[in-house]
């Protein structure tokens, strides 16, 4: 098995793309860069598209690498560059009760997430809720990855349809 030195990890809020991410950099010794620690600004303050897209640009010119994630206004760049997309194509009960139970962890626990961020009781009950996000974007990303996976000019896709299937891949690869 050829191993990837540029991995997009790609799926729904909550899926677990973070938690596979830190795996396979530790698995295969390739730099992780979160996405959301690139995003997001202490006070949840977004940074500006074009600085993200700058900043994704800047690490998809290397030649290795992990992201956990891809967004509207630089989806391109890592596509463009990847050798592999893992795709978390997850049922949405499932995507969405590991959502659900990460959430009511970090409230209780009031864990700190990219760049000091909080999740609190008022924005998971708000209009952005991260929850709503998932129902909404759900559909969106679970099309986005099959239409991938199908597009014989794009990277390689491996689209796993359940936590057990993704664990079986992790154990066959090698390790660096």
């Amino acid at each position: 098995m050829s191993v990837p030195s540029r991995i997009l990890v790609y799926g729904v809020y909550g899926a677990g793309k973070s938690t596979l991410a830190a795996v396979l950099a530790d698995r295969l010794r390739l730099p992780w860069h979160p996405v959301d620690d690139l995003l997001w600004l202490p006070g949840w303050v977004e940074v500006p598209v074009a600085q993200q897209r700058s900043r994704i640009e800047q690490i998809c010119r290397g030649d290795r690498w992990i992201l956990d994630g891809a967004y509207h206004g630089w989806r391109d760049v890592p596509l463009a560059r990847a050798d592999l997309v893992v795709g978390l194509d997850y049922p949405r009960w499932c995507s969405f009760g590991r959502l659900l139970r990460r959430t009511v962890g970090r409230l209780a626990t009031g864990e700190q997430i990219c760049n000091g961020n909080r999740e609190s009781l008022g924005s998971v009950l708000s209009r952005d809720s991260i929850l709503l996000w998932h129902v909404g974007a759900f559909g969106r990303a679970r099309r986005r990855m099959r239409a991938w996976q199908a597009d014989p000019s794009g990277p390689p896709v491996l689209l796993f349809r359940s936590p057990a299937e993704l664990e079986r891949w992790v154990a066959a690869l090698p390790r660096r």
